[in-house]
């Protein structure tokens, strides 16, 4: 697995069009992948994912992926300064049970609603589960035991902070949307939060795969991948 840290320039004409459509930026994140199968989607191909991090006046870019990037294909005012890309294979090697991280991620906390067969939506396929829709979880309390929820099905768990609260701060990030394609029924729109504190590992195997795979939905539009940090130890 490698990581890239891509230090945008916010003035360059490309980095806007893509900031303004989440499915742009989904294209100019994969043009650094130029040999992708046809049969395989290609952001799952490479297994690649992506987050843009506010810092000062600007955004440095993150970028997870199995194979190692290519990012001569970017226009040559996209980037401040050359990218910086190395192997994440020491930090999957530290991840064993009971390892304490400092982490951030930015998800998309959703509920699914099943609405009733009707003039605007079809019955569902027999034997086949209604296709729900997907609703922002807008409470902090909500996102939170959304977290809670992933760690139990990716191999951690958020410690309880000194105030007996998870220790975990979530934070919205702006409102993002994506332009209509043939056949979509609307616009791809998605509210991220991003997510900041401590977890604890338990299954090393299955924690190790949500690294490399992502947590959550909408994973090729800027969520889903975690960050990793040893614990510092406080200074007295």
């Amino acid at each position: 697995m490698y990581l890239s840290k891509l230090t945008v320039n916010v003035y360059s004409r490309d980095f806007r069009r893509d900031h303004a459509d989440l499915r742009q930026m989904h294209r100019t994140v994969m043009s650094g992948y130029p040999d992708l199968p046809d049969d395989t989607p290609a952001r799952q191909a490479k297994s690649v994912l992506w987050r843009l991090d506010s810092v000062h006046r600007g955004f440095t870019q993150y970028v997870q992926s199995r194979v190692k990037p290519d990012w001569s294909r970017l226009s040559g005012d996209y980037l401040l300064e050359p990218p910086q890309t190395r192997s994440l294979q020491p930090l999957l090697d530290a991840i064993t049970p009971g390892r304490r991280f400092a982490f951030r991620l930015v998800g998309n906390p959703t509920r699914s609603i099943i609405h009733q067969a009707g003039q605007d939506r079809p019955p569902a396929e027999e034997g086949k589960r209604p296709r729900g829709k997907r609703i922002a979880r807008r409470k902090p309390e909500e996102q939170i035991e959304w977290l809670i929820r992933k760690g139990g099905q990716h191999g951690f768990v958020v410690p309880t902070a000194y105030n007996g609260q998870p220790d975990v701060s979530p934070s919205p990030c702006l409102t993002q949307t994506g332009q209509l394609r043939p056949g979509d029924r609307g616009p791809v729109t998605i509210e991220p939060v991003r997510f900041e504190g401590h977890l604890i590992v338990t299954d090393a195997d299955t924690f190790r795969e949500a690294v490399r795979q992502g947590i959550g939905h909408s994973r090729a539009y800027g969520c889903g991948l975690i960050s990793l940090a040893p614990v510092r130890t406080p200074s007295y």
